[in-house]
């Protein structure tokens, strides 16, 4: 009798030891966290590997959890990305609670790495661009694309391609007026230039337009388009003026046409509508999109914040993925194109973080055919007002940035675009 209880005392402390053994680990993004954006970075590098990644919408915080294999749990300790093991009981325990009716929190399956495009010319740029800083400090790879490539159709080979701080109504970002004779300014323009005479086209203008049309067309079949900075309205700009030259001599050699503003197509954008285009060519903005200082906007820095929406996971998988974040409450930050003016927004549109009481959009989102975009306002979230030949952000310093969390958020959300929406 004693040899039985024996035997049933350690098949006992054998399937403790079992229940014990950890079959999930949980990377928590609440405050809990001391590297949110490298998080993301393991979460890719998991997906990658062929290994599916969890994401448990607001679950404290948008956390992520994938199969406890002893090279994912070193590659969390290499990253210094905090973590927590859990057993099947656990975690089926969390699964419960977050596929609950009562909870506004679900589980969306992230399956395959997204291929990662950024768009930016291939000549040295005096500004830094906040996603390739982002990207580079959480690991995760990404193709350098601009012109040749889009008109080449190689837009195809990825499921995500990012704009940032372009101009493409084709007058180079209107930096005419104060750095016209700086070497940057004219390579970027003789570039643009041999660009243009490359595929056929007489004005640096029209390869921009094309090149939106074959964005446009991209999203239109499936592709996921994020921008940020002046690369939103200018897109939006551009291909409303498809009709028309909205660009005086100094950019294509011929006047504007002084009938532009009621030849603006608005069916052909993505986001705005009833927009005014800017005539002074010298002057540092392009429409009335943007609500920056040279609009009226009078917000000092410290009083400067916007605020995410908070969507249902269960009934709103998309907007609630790319809301995902530790706080609702997001800093302000500048740029070219700082925010978007509510007034001028499409009403399909959806706004995901505003600024109310000033009456401008910062964060939106809308569908095009099988595809999607997200236009987020401001140059870099964590340097309030970018300055042209500045350094660049030290990303070390902001290891657990919400505004460069919205970035990543949209990197990692093409995973999951699959997912069926309720109805």
């Amino acid at each position: 009798m004693r040899k039985i209880i024996s035997i049933g005392l350690w098949l006992s402390g054998l399937w403790a030891g079992a229940a014990l053994h950890a079959a999930m680990l949980l990377v928590p993004m609440d405050a809990a966290q001391n590297e949110h954006l490298k998080a993301y970075g393991v979460s890719y590098w998991v997906l990658a590997k062929g290994s599916p990644v969890d994401w448990l919408l607001n679950y404290r915080g948008g956390s992520f959890a994938f199969e406890a294999l002893p090279q994912f749990e070193q590659e969390l300790v290499i990253r210094n990305v905090a973590y927590e093991k859990l057993s099947d009981a656990q975690y089926n325990q969390i699964l419960a609670l977050v596929t609950s009716e009562s909870s506004n929190t679900d589980m969306v399956k992230l399956e395959k790495e997204p291929k990662i495009a950024v768009y930016s010319p291939k000549s040295a740029q005096p500004w830094d661009d906040a996603v390739t800083l982002v990207l580079t400090y959480a690991e995760i790879p990404y193709d350098i694309i601009y012109d040749s490539e889009v008109m080449d159709g190689k837009l195809s080979d990825y499921d995500w391609l990012h704009l940032h701080h372009e101009d493409f109504t084709g007058q180079y970002g209107r930096f005419y007026a104060s750095y016209r004779n700086q070497p940057w300014y004219l390579e970027q323009v003789a570039e643009l230039e041999g660009i243009a005479r490359k595929y056929g086209f007489a004005k640096v203008s029209k390869l921009k337009l094309a090149v939106a049309q074959r964005i446009k067309e991209y999203v239109n079949n499936g592709g996921f388009l994020f921008a940020m900075c002046s690369a939103t309205d200018t897109y939006d700009i551009a291909l409303a003026a498809h009709n028309t030259d909205i660009c005086d001599y100094m950019f294509d050699g011929d006047p504007m046409d002084p009938n532009f503003q009621e030849k603006l197509d608005f069916s052909q954008t993505l986001a705005f509508q009833n927009f005014r285009v800017e005539r002074n060519p010298l002057r540092y903005e392009h429409s009335d999109i943007d609500a920056s200082p040279l609009n009226g906007r009078n917000i000092q820095e410290p009083l400067d914040y916007f605020t995410l929406f908070e969507f249902s996971a269960k009934w709103d998988p998309v907007p609630s993925m790319l809301t995902q974040c530790h706080t609702r409450t997001i800093k302000g930050f500048m740029g070219q194109s700082t925010a978007f003016v509510k007034s001028v927004i499409k009403p399909e549109v959806l706004i995901m973080g505003e600024f109310k009481g000033a009456g401008e959009a910062r964060y939106i989102h809308g569908n095009l055919g099988r595809g999607m975009w997200t236009f987020y306002g401001g140059h870099d979230p964590e340097d309030y007002q970018h300055y042209v030949h500045e350094e660049p952000t030290d990303m070390n310093q902001y290891k657990t940035s919400p505004g460069y969390r919205l970035i990543l958020n949209n990197v990692l959300f093409p995973a999951a675009k699959k997912k069926k929406q309720k109805t």
